[in-house]
């Protein structure tokens, strides 16, 4: 078996142009996730996939492989899809290219769910949910069923309640995903869905193709970089 890492990483961000090259505390971002990636214990290989020359050329500076995809790439995991088309895996981790913080306690229990049972199709993370998130539409919150298998992610407060929050029925989503190479193959090569565009989350697609999306819990978040201002919040926890 055979499970490789890839780090999605563009340039051209419409919240926060050029992120993956900002500096958090004298390194540039991608650098932080290329260094957590590499104390997973179970990743084969890592590679960096952009479209960008910039990101490319970086990459090559600090010793990570790049591979450069097209433009057009309509999500994370499309740009993953191309850049792994030429490689050997058996399984992909997709590790965001805007979580500094990123390790091996987020990565490997994707791997190692793989490890476990070969017949998944797709895994990803949660962890405990705060009252405080439920209206942030960036918080993108999941519940699932009683095989730790999503029922459904979103950016708006679910499920409904009329007793308000209700704790331990929804957890907040971290954005690492582990795909077998079929489903990647066949996530792929499906077009993006009207749910998906709505929602804007392409774990959406997953569930409409019919995916079992397993769900990971642990116990601490990642920080996920969206904007400058998550960037100034980051730097200052930091110190």
């Amino acid at each position: 078996m055979k499970i490789i890492g890839i780090i999605p990483a563009r340039f051209a961000s419409t919240r926060f142009p050029g992120k993956p090259l900002a500096e958090l505390r004298g390194k540039k971002i991608l650098q932080w996730v290329v260094e957590g990636a590499r104390t997973s214990l179970l990743l084969s290989e890592i590679h960096v996939a952009t479209d960008d020359q910039r990101i490319f050329d970086f990459c090559q500076s600090i010793g990570a492989s790049a591979i450069m995809t097209s433009t057009d790439c309509v999500t994370g995991t499309d740009r993953i899809c191309e850049a792994t088309r030429h490689l050997d895996f058996d399984y992909v981790i997709n590790i965001q290219g805007d979580e500094p913080l990123v390790n091996k306690d987020y990565i490997d229990p994707l791997a190692k769910a793989f490890v476990e049972n070969q017949s998944l199709e797709m895994v990803t993370l949660a962890h405990p949910f705060e009252a405080e998130d439920l209206n942030n539409m960036n918080a993108v919150k999941v519940i699932t069923n009683q095989n730790d298998e999503a029922i459904y992610f979103s950016r708006f407060p679910i499920p409904f309640s009329r007793e308000g929050f209700v704790p331990g029925i929804v957890q907040k989503h971290i954005g690492l995903y582990g795909y077998s190479r079929k489903f990647l193959q066949t996530f792929c090569t499906t077009p993006q869905t009207q749910i998906e565009k709505f929602e804007s989350l392409e774990q959406l697609r997953a569930l409409y193709l019919g995916a079992r999306i397993k769900v990971i819990s642990v116990s601490k978040p990642t920080y996920g970089v969206d904007t400058p201002e998550d960037l100034q919040k980051l730097e200052a926890l930091l110190k």
